[in-house]
């Protein structure tokens, strides 16, 4: 899939201001937000489904081959995961030999670009350098318990961010990591996520904080990176909320009980069976912890995300308020 929003015609329309590497779940969000601002963009999955170019990473591989398909792009955004010390190099060289003309100094103007007017403007890529990177990460690499934000000290031996390091390190126009915190929007809701976390009332007691970012949001953030880019910067990004899950597992519990009991609603013994159990739980955990009342204090639900910092320096902010 090649997008082009510029009303006048390019001499070269394999040129492109974006270029998404791995258009799964977070472009259902991107493209239509590209698209209503303006920006070239093309897009790649495995298979090629939905227009898009067939594409597929080998990050044990050095043929170049597979990128000779892909169009030149100011900016490359990596989705998949590059895990450990090799792939981050290769794919960087791949396309720098299948593309010497790749990147751009154009940047757009719109929101995120330091402007603050939230128009777009079309662009394009192409003018001799080499793109900026970003690449789509974890905040699971911040281990300690605590505040933590974009400074603070991370695992360097994970896997995910010895890749991410070493994007940070070889991309010849710099890159920038946007580590995310758990993704919903749309079908998918955190809610649906008590079932496969909290399967026993210990796996409750080990729950502390949550920390989210909708897709919208998710969006917002790589288009504002790819108009102000922040070459080897890793950023956190989240809501600004910290939530507790025992406050929204009893808060989802009471929900769902009043819908299945509602009248004319269908009752699932099972589900009601569940949801009670849930709401036992965390009072009985309240008890035995001592925790007097919910949401709990910020000290006891162990490492808290920071992820002011992002949003600060683009000047625009999470869009979605609290999950519900």
């Amino acid at each position: 899939m090649i997008v082009k929003t510029n009303p006048t015609p390019t001499p070269n329309p394999s040129d492109v201001s974006l270029l998404i590497l791995g258009a799964g779940w977070t472009s259902t969000f991107l493209i239509p937000l590209l698209k209503r601002k303006g920006v070239d963009f093309a897009a790649t999955t495995t298979d090629g489904r939905n227009g898009t170019i067939p594409f597929r990473f080998d990050p044990a591989s050095d043929d170049t081959a597979p990128f000779a398909a892909l169009p030149t792009a100011k900016t490359v955004l990596i989705t998949f995961p590059l895990k450990g010390t090799g792939p981050a190099a290769r794919l960087v060289r791949a396309y720098a030999a299948t593309h010497p003309d790749a990147g751009g100094v154009g940047v757009g103007v719109g929101e995120g670009s330091g402007s603050g007017s939230g128009s777009g403007s079309s662009e394009s890529g192409g003018s001799g350098q080499q793109p900026l990177y970003i690449q789509l990460g974890v905040t699971s690499i911040w281990t300690a318990g605590g505040w933590q934000d974009e400074n603070s000290p991370y695992d360097t031996s994970n896997p995910r961010a010895v890749a991410e390091d070493e994007l940070l390190r070889c991309a010849p126009a710099g890159a920038a990591v946007l580590s995310l915190a758990g993704l919903y929007g749309a079908d998918r809701q955190p809610r649906d996520w008590v079932r496969r976390v909290v399967r026993s009332k210990e796996d409750l007691r080990a729950k502390g904080a949550l920390h989210v970012v909708h897709g919208e949001d998710v969006a917002r953030a790589i288009l504002a990176l790819h108009w102000k880019p922040t070459p080897g910067k890793r950023w956190i990004l989240c809501d600004m909320h910290v939530y507790d899950w025992w406050d929204l597992v009893q808060d989802w519990a009471v929900q769902t009980l009043m819908t299945a009991t509602a009248p004319g609603a269908v009752v699932d013994i099972e589900e009601i069976t569940r949801h009670n159990d849930l709401l036992k739980w965390v009072g009985e955990l309240m008890v035995e912890e001592d925790v007097k009342a919910l949401p709990r204090d910020s000290e006891a639900v162990g490492r808290r995300l920071d992820g002011r910092g992002f949003w600060h320096y683009m000047g625009i902010w999470p869009s979605q308020g609290r999950i519900r």
